[in-house]
């Protein structure tokens, strides 16, 4: 017998309640564990705060994701490279095996000229941890799509060993999950699982109500031999309660396990 997938929830997907209540609601809920985005909430940067939270609960920090958004250019240094290492020792830290890394901007010096070989460098210094570069997408700005990485949104044109296929990005970059997915190959070791319609904007749907291939995709993982882990990443910013909330983490969570379940065998007379 195989071993379940995990499914975890991101911290993100409970915005704008704060890191703790992401522990709170995962326990209530059912999640395997949590993927903590380290963002300006100052819980989500602190190991002990989140070692206490995930004993507390009972729910483990199983994923890091690395403080990539533009909003968190300034939380823990200024140096891309010093919050990446951060991240690296937090995850360490809370026992979790996976570090979500984003392609750098492009106006990010020598972060972004030089990322994959600095990479190669972090990940020899933390060799127990998978960083996992999540695919991307454009951005339209005045009027024009623009791509803000460098080189690109997608991280299987450079190259990496380890990657996180997020489907709500396929969405708007209006690439086949699917495709992505082969073309991540042995690398794909996490996946961010959120809907989206394919309007070129990323929407992070509760999975199931866009029209993106998160069943098929979800079902395809036992044959690509994946071993990592699937985080729901959603927006429920829009939820009106925290009962509203709970439903939407409730509904992407049985989607996700309903289709990570193995076919039943046919029986054969």
């Amino acid at each position: 017998m195989t071993s379940r997938v995990p499914v975890l929830l991101s911290s993100s997907s409970v915005f704008p309640e704060p890191t703790a209540a992401a522990f709170e609601m995962a326990a209530t809920v059912g999640y395997d564990g949590l993927e903590v985005m380290v963002w300006t909430d100052a819980v989500s940067q602190d190991a002990g705060a989140l070692k206490g939270l995930a004993d507390h609960y009972g729910v483990p920090v199983l994923s890091v994701h690395a403080p990539c958004l533009l909003v968190t250019q300034r939380v823990w240094s200024s140096d891309p490279w010093e919050r990446l290492t951060r991240a690296a020792q937090l995850a360490e830290t809370l026992g979790a095996p996976t570090v979500v890394v984003h392609p750098p901007f492009r106006w990010q010096g020598d972060y972004a000229r030089n990322f994959a070989e600095g990479l190669t460098k972090v990940r020899g210094r933390h060799p127990d941890l998978t960083f996992a570069v999540e695919n991307m997408f454009p951005v339209k700005m005045a009027g024009r799509w623009v791509v803000p990485y460098n080189p690109g949104w997608d991280p299987t044109e450079t190259g990496f060993n380890a990657y996180t296929l997020d489907l709500s990005h396929c969405a708007a970059s209006r690439v086949d999950a699917l495709e992505m997915a082969d073309r991540m190959g042995a690398g794909l070791r996490h996946v961010h699982l959120g809907d989206g319609t394919g309007e070129g904007r990323d929407e992070h749907l509760v999975p199931g109500r866009g029209n993106q291939p998160c069943a098929e995709l979800l079902r395809s993982l036992a044959g690509r031999g994946f071993t990592g882990s699937v985080a729901l990443e959603i927006n429920t910013r829009k939820a009106a309660s925290r009962p509203a909330r709970e439903a939407d983490l409730r509904e992407a969570l049985a989607f996700a396990r309903r289709h990570l379940e193995p076919s039943p065998a046919i029986k054969r007379g």
